[in-house]
């Protein structure tokens, strides 16, 4: 979910920048953006201990992912198009405040349907952060600082990726799942104290109008990579929800080995990034179709062969590969696809993600509490194997058509 914003905003030229860069700013921007993308992912590693203190299933502990995925899908595209009056400045404060809220909420909840207003509540501040993140970045630098503007903050998302979901379940052995909600919360009060501090004033440009979006949905290409998007981000999410449970159920690994499986999981993604960035600069379509195969085969192996440690650890690194070469391939389609309506195209794009997020948390509850902790595993292999079909078979033709027409007009 977490590289699809790059294409979706203002190029450099479309918006006021400074002449000198602020990279206090884009530093606090970029904490405040790992904080949120860390406390999202967190229940990830925290299911069975969150369950079992609030007297819930595993498979309704599991939707405190859902509920924040549901409400971010939603504030993004509202805040991109309605608050062109207010000054972005005081925008990322208010988000930064709702984040601190939501994270102490999350730390004090008593029952589930606290925790789960809270991780709403954090779904209003990571939708609105992230679809403001990459267009504040362009502003706070000059142009020729813009691209390591960026990767300042794709870093800071990378990391979080990488120590969610292991730093979570390792503090809640040590400690409890509620002291990973508290290092949230800090994480929270730095990012925010940082941005009070170093934030300018920045007048709102103008968001894009509902009219560019009904025309980027006429574009098949952009529908061929929601689509995929879906598919292969909702199994996922199925799957990797669900994953310390079918470690822990299933396959019977200790929490400790856990956490290591976890952590494997996200430094194999870190490297899928890069991996899926190199593919994608030749073609979106194939390092998509690849990155979600890549998932497809590895869930299917950790689902059939989860009794022997090393297919674990071999699976989980292989399906992490996958997972992170994806979002950075279906972005760099999502750009090509609609070059025109670049904020509108993103938007939707990263709109499709959090609903396929929230759809894969309820589809994979649904399959651990009426099936076994091995089906929300296989749910992801097949809805991968789906979404791989559909950027493979209907995607790549169209790209390679349109890779041919560029060709003969040059």
């Amino acid at each position: 979910m977490s590289l699809s914003s790059a294409s979706s905003f203002p190029s450099p030229g479309s918006a006021a920048m400074q002449a000198n860069a602020n990279w206090p700013a884009v530093g606090a921007l970029a904490f405040g953006l790992f904080g949120l993308v860390t406390t999202e992912l967190l229940p990830i590693g925290l299911i069975p201990p969150m369950a079992a203190d609030l007297g819930v299933s595993e498979g309704a502990a599991g939707q405190a992912i859902t509920a924040t995925a549901i409400v971010a899908a939603t504030t993004g595209p509202i805040l991109v198009l309605f608050s062109g009056r207010l000054d972005r400045q005081k925008v990322v404060w208010m988000l930064g405040l709702c984040f601190l809220i939501a994270a102490l909420l999350c730390v004090f909840a008593t029952t589930l349907p606290l925790l789960l207003a809270a991780r709403a509540l954090l779904g209003v501040a990571l939708g609105g952060t992230w679809a403001m993140a990459i267009a504040l970045a362009m502003r706070l630098v000059p142009e020729g600082s813009v691209s390591r503007a960026l990767a300042v903050i794709f870093t800071g998302v990378s990391i979080a990726n990488v120590i969610a979901a292991p730093l979570g379940s390792w503090l809640s052995d040590i400690l409890s799942w509620r002291a990973a909600f508290a290092m949230s919360a800090a994480f929270a009060l730095i990012a925010l104290t940082g941005q009070v501090a170093t934030m300018p004033k920045l007048p709102a440009a103008t968001p894009p109008s509902l009219a560019s979006f009904r025309i980027a949905l006429r574009k098949p290409a952009v529908l061929i990579g929601l689509a995929t998007a879906f598919f292969v981000l909702c199994g996922n999410t199925a799957g990797i929800s669900f994953l310390r449970p079918f470690l822990e159920g299933g396959a019977q690994i200790n929490v400790t080995t856990v956490s290591l499986v976890l952590l494997t999981f996200g430094v194999a993604g870190f490297f899928g990034n890069l991996l899926g960035g190199a593919l994608s600069a030749r073609s979106p379509a194939l390092a998509a179709g690849c990155g979600a195969l890549a998932i497809a085969g590895a869930t299917a192996a950790l689902a059939s062969q989860g009794q022997l440690l090393a297919v674990v650890f071999v699976a989980t690194a292989v399906w992490g590969i996958g997972f992170g070469a994806f979002p950075v391939a279906i972005s760099s389609w999502n750009a090509q696809a609609a070059p025109d309506q670049a904020e509108s195209a993103g938007a939707l794009l990263s709109t499709s993600f959090q609903l396929a997020i929230a759809g894969g948390g309820v589809l994979g509850g649904l399959m651990i509490e009426r099936l076994s902790e091995t089906a929300p595993i296989y749910t992801a292999g097949v809805a991968a194997l789906v979404g791989a079909a559909v950027v493979l078979l209907i995607g790549r033709p169209s790209e390679r058509r349109r890779t041919s027409h560029q060709v003969q007009r040059s």
